[in-house]
């Protein structure tokens, strides 16, 4: 059965043409036949099942794989071919694109029907000024940013009109200023006396040092240059410098958060419950476009500490504080404070104090000893010096301070300090508040982002404007667009002969379970599923208290009848929170697929619901939800003229706090060819905050075998190999979760790792490779130009699925557009950014933006596009599953290296469990 991709269900969670220029001069590989694979490419009519070349019998090492000496030459040759030549002496990697050149834009697309959208960039005019650029050097050394910037604006105002020729520098916060001309000299020391935060008259003013001295002289001319595609070397320190131009004044009045600010004066704030609530604020980011620069602005909102004693915030963790704390809870409200500022309320002049941990003892029994020698408690100290009684005496004492000189605090008398960011993971329910409080549709959106930028008045800044010559468009910028066409889709159904079903619901009998697996079992059949309608073992309810025997006890039952179970249907516990642990005991110690059901949803035996859940099932069991048709019939231009292999990866990093938790890496690949709608998924653990995927390829030198390879790009490989009977011709690999910044590094050290994994299965193999980067959270929105004409918004009001920029605000000269490839279903659509860092294939603009938006319909879990293209998306869900198998590892009260440096839990990194092989090719299904 076939459909065109506008129908189905929503999904659950979003010209001249410059020549092209040579990609890096990569081998480009040929297809000799060899031990991996045949040689010649099939042609169309032929299937894909024709090729009988053998497959490897292991896919961590080849017999014939070539010797450690060829693979170290072709990196070597690589690592050559892609650095600069200041970077072949064994220097750093390159950190910015200026190291490495990426593919000229091969032209605009021209595919999908004409339409014009309003894009949030504001475009930006610069005036000829002769920018110079000092380092600042401030002792002692200060690491607040806002203190910083308190001692360089009392530094402008007493010497800006003789010290400093009238010049008003632009600060950083940290080492650097910038002026519009020549200060007055080239060195010079200044002495600042800084009012104590202490308004008592007793205080004494804080005595700094500031040097300034020359750097160097920025230079607007190239940024010009390469704005009109004369140079090809983005000038990103120009670039700063504007930055910190235009994130000057507001770096002064508000809360900086990365790249946006946030204000109780920004908008409306409200609460998200459990100590938490959420500011307004924007993001802004200035850029080079094909137009010009600029500053990209929009609206956002964050989570912050509410300002409340810290007995109340203690109350989300534990309601009655006239008992002691328990070892648990106790271990939770250390964490969740740990790091946070609070004043006492019963002083009048009140410095701040950042929370290090809390005492291990009640107040009732901690002692300490005061200036004088005097051994006394807290409750003494505080009634005899303050003749305060304190009442919640069984609460544990806030720790402030040093280790050799703690000072305690009563929680009671501690108000956290307004202002700053809770930056940990937000619950169910916080994420639930605070999407419910932002979520604004676009018509309201777009309002809100063009008061703001005019609110932040930019050609009224003295700074900004007068001295700097800076202006700033006062409107969002209109730009061509293009709305492609969906695919046709069709549907292959899977087939289930053993399953059974285990209920861990007390609130749901086994008549209800009954009739659930009935209902689930009866819409994959309706589907075009094959369903067997009996479970192989009776369905069964067990103690949710015993989760990971009941799983090894259901294991055990179905392989003493001597079959394979197939699936495994689980109810959940009506108390939240087993749902990693099932998996993990499922994928990597039983091997077990499973599909988790909440209770709440399956007593409801909706019709809704069970198509939703069959969908998923479908794709675990081996069928497929969706396939292109275009596929199916090999009309896809460098995709199903030749075997071709899709990876995606991603890096997810644990939230911050967690610093004893890897990050972890994880990589699918298509495992169908032509239709490339089946993928497989590993992943891996590497150092804490590390971006760069470490294990894409690796070799060890083993006694007995000698020179071994793996990885997860070359174990992907040989699945691809066993599955379609190809070696794959050709590579498409969508990187996700790359800064800008990061371009470089991850392209030249990722690419050496696809290069040494082909190379370890065939001398000379080395497909051409197409790395493109996805960018999902880039802060661009598009909006329709005219709200009213169906024919260009849907019933949201967003923008259609399918709808193309690569024009006006993209890059100047390299291959990159952003896809709107989603219906939004609630909100304001966001589009993804895709970069092409390394074409050999030679993708047109056409080709690679068509292909990008039909892999969105072909998303597993739903019948409508998605907003990411699939194996990136799958990536980033294999990744976050992965977290699941380490939880119990890096938990609150399991870990004991927080004080270890960063170099010592890098070496301690433990590897993830082993994921069973028959769930590789369903873990990001969910």
């Amino acid at each position: 059965m076939s459909r065109s991709g506008g129908g189905g269900r929503r999904p659950d969670s979003r010209h001249d043409q410059p020549t092209q220029a040579p990609a890096p001069p990569f081998q480009r590989g040929t297809d000799r036949g060899s031990h991996y694979g045949s040689g010649a490419a099939p042609s169309s009519s032929h299937a894909a099942s024709t090729s009988t070349a053998p497959a490897p019998s292991s896919p961590s090492i080849s017999a014939s794989a070539p010797s450690s000496s060829s693979v170290s030459t072709l990196v070597e040759e690589t690592e050559q071919k892609l650095t600069l030549a200041a970077l072949a002496a064994a220097t750093p990697p390159p950190s910015s694109s200026q190291a490495v050149g990426f593919p000229v834009r091969p032209g605009f697309g021209t595919v999908g029907r004409k339409c014009v959208v309003r894009a949030n960039h504001f475009m930006v005019q610069l005036a000829e000024r002769d920018i110079h650029h000092y380092d600042v050097s401030i002792t002692p050394w200060v690491t607040s940013r806002k203190i910083n910037r308190q001692i360089i604006s009392q530094l402008i105002n007493l010497y800006r009109l003789t010290d400093l020729g009238e010049r008003i520098p632009a600060y950083d916060g940290m080492k650097s200023i910038y002026t519009a001309g020549p200060l007055p000299f080239e060195s010079k020391e200044f002495i600042i006396n800084l009012p104590d935060s202490d308004p008592r008259p007793s205080s004494r003013e804080r005595q700094f040092r500031v040097v300034i001295r020359l750097a160097s002289k920025p230079d607007l001319y190239t940024l010009q240059q390469f704005l009109r595609r004369r140079h090809f070397e983005a000038p990103y320190e120009v670039i700063q410098v504007l930055a910190v131009v235009l994130r000057a004044a507001p770096s002064e009045k508000h809360t900086v958060v990365g790249r946006s600010f946030f204000s109780t004066d920004l908008g409306p704030m409200g609460q998200l419950g459990d100590g938490v609530e959420y500011w307004r604020g924007y993001f802004q980011s200035l850029r080079p476009t094909q137009m010009g620069l600029s500053l990209n602005i929009d609206v956002s909102a964050s989570s912050f500490y509410e300002p409340i004693l810290v007995t109340e915030f203690v109350q989300n963790y534990c309601r009655d504080l006239s008992h002691p704390l328990s070892d648990e809870v106790r271990l939770k409200v250390k964490k969740a404070l740990k790091g946070i500022k609070v004043v006492l309320t019963h002083r009048e002049y009140n410095n701040s104090h950042k929370i290090t941990g809390i005492s291990s003892q009640p107040m009732s029994q901690l002692m300490f000893t005061d200036d004088s020698a005097t051994r006394m408690s807290v409750i003494q100290y505080f009634r005899e010096r303050y003749n305060i009684a304190l009442q919640f005496t069984s609460l544990p004492a806030l720790v402030a301070g040093s280790e050799a000189r703690p000072i305690y605090l009563p929680m009671e008398l501690s108000r956290i300090v307004a202002g700053q960011r809770y930056a940990k993971r937000l619950n169910e329910r916080q994420v639930i508040a605070l999407l419910r409080a932002t979520c604004q549709r676009p018509r309201e959106r777009e309002e809100n982002i063009r008061m703001m930028a005019r609110a932040n008045a930019y050609n009224e800044d003295t700074l900004v404007n007068k001295e700097f010559g800076i202006q700033v468009a006062d409107d969002l910028t209109s730009v061509d667009a293009r709305i492609l066409p969906a695919p046709m889709k069709m549907f292959n159904g899977g087939r289930v002969e053993v399953w059974t079903c285990v209920n861990f619901s007390t609130r749901l009998n086994r008549d209800v379970a009954f009739q659930f697996c009935q209902g689930l079992v009866d819409m994959c059949n309706s589907k075009g599923m094959v369903f067997n309608l009996r479970p192989v073992i009776p369905i069964s309810s067990s103690n949710p208290n015993q989760i990971e025997k009941a799983l090894v006890d259901v294991h055990n039952r179905t392989t003493q009848q001597g079959k394979q179970l197939q699936l495994l249907i689980i109810i959940l516990p009506d108390v939240s929170g087993s749902y990693g642990r099932i998996k993990r005991v499922c994928e990597t110690e039983l091997g077990i697929v499973s599909q988790c059901c909440q209770p709440r949803q399956a007593s409801r035996l909706n019709m809704q619901y069970f198509e939703n859940v069959a969908l998923k099932i479908n794709v675990k069991v081996g069928g497929r939800n969706t396939v292109l048709v275009d596929a199916v019939q090999k009309r896809i231009p460098l995709v199903t003229d030749r075997p071709t292999i899709i990876f995606g990866a991603d890096v997810t990093h644990p939230q911050p706090g967690e610093d004893s938790s890897p990050s972890i890496a994880a990589v699918v690949a298509s495992m169908d060819w032509p239709e490339v709608a089946k993928y497989r998924g590993l992943v891996s653990a590497q150092a804490h905050h590390e971006e760069i995927i470490q294990d894409l390829y690796k070799s060890i030198q083993d006694p007995q075998r000698g020179f071994v390879h793996g990885g997860m790009i070359r174990e992907l490989l040989i699945a691809f190999r066993r599955s379609t009977n190809f070696k794959p011709h050709r590579i498409i690999f969508y990187r996700d979760g790359v800064g800008e910044r990061q371009f470089s590094q991850v392209l030249l050290h990722e690419m050496n790792a696809i290069r040494q994994a082909c190379a370890s299965l065939e001398e000379g193999y080395a497909p051409p490779v197409t790395f493109v980067v996805v960018q999902k959270r880039c802060r661009t929105r598009l909006f329709p130009a005219e709200n009213n004409r169906c024919d260009l918004t849907d019933r949201s009001g967003n923008i259609l699925p399918g709808t193309v920029v690569d024009t006006e605000i993209c890059h100047p000269t390299e291959f990159d557009f952003y896809l709107n490839s989603h219906a939004a279903i609630q909100g304001t659509s966001r589009p993804t950014r895709y970069h092409v860092l390394y074409d050999e294939n030679r993708f047109t603009a056409d080709g690679l933006q068509v292909l990008t938006n039909n892999l969105c319909y072909t998303y597993a879990r739903c019948t409508r596009s998605v907003s990411v293209v699939p194996p990136a998306y799958y990536a980033y869900l294999a990744a976050f599953r992965a977290r699941y198998y380490i939880e119990d590892e890096t938990s609150a009260g399991g870990s004991t290296d927080g004080n270890r440096s960063t170099a010592e839990r890098n070496l301690a990194i433990r590897p993830l469990p082993v994921i069973k092989d028959n769930v590789k090719d369903v873990m990001f299904y969910c």
